[in-house]
């Protein structure tokens, strides 16, 4: 598996990466591939990697600027996905550990993001309490600062994510 950054050339098998991965799945509305491609056309996409195999793109995730209190320099994580035949095999938090990095090396000052506390934990997120998405439950909603505490206040994230 080699990660790397997203081109345009990747944008057709990321759309099917992320339908394919979000079929049926409870917690999404089934927009992910809409919510990328708006990001991408809107310039909001800061960083965009894909997991490839063999020349196939079996995982992607986007990280795009979010709106903080008036704070600069934080990013929210998602969409991350992974092929259902290639899920189970580390690909995604390899994926989310690259992101992570390049972030850092960028100066970003932090991440959110809207998951699984028990999965996003391992990477260092955590429930602050202060920092909210509106209508989201607290403990799903989640940060790690990259250089001092993290601020208090309500998150916007881009237009695409309350986009249908």
């Amino acid at each position: 598996m080699w990660i790397r950054t997203g081109t345009s050339a990747d944008a057709p098998a990321i759309e099917a990466l992320l339908r394919q991965a979000f079929a049926g799945q409870p917690h999404s509305r089934g927009n992910e591939h809409r919510i990328v491609a708006r990001l991408r056309e809107d310039g909001a996409l800061a960083l965009g990697l894909v997991a490839d195999i063999d020349g196939r793109v079996a995982g992607y995730i986007a990280f795009s600027p979010v709106s903080l209190a008036g704070n600069e320099g934080w990013y929210g994580l998602g969409p991350v996905a992974v092929l259902p035949a290639h899920q189970g095999h580390g690909i995604g938090s390899a994926l989310v550990r690259a992101g992570l990095l390049e972030l850092r090396s960028r100066d970003a000052a932090g991440c959110v993001v809207l998951g699984d506390p028990g999965w996003y934990a391992r990477f260092g997120f955590q429930a602050r309490p202060g920092l909210v998405l509106d209508g989201v439950p607290a403990g799903y909603f989640q940060a790690q600062a990259f250089r001092g505490a993290p601020p208090q206040g309500s998150v916007t994230y881009h237009a695409a994510f309350q986009a249908g």
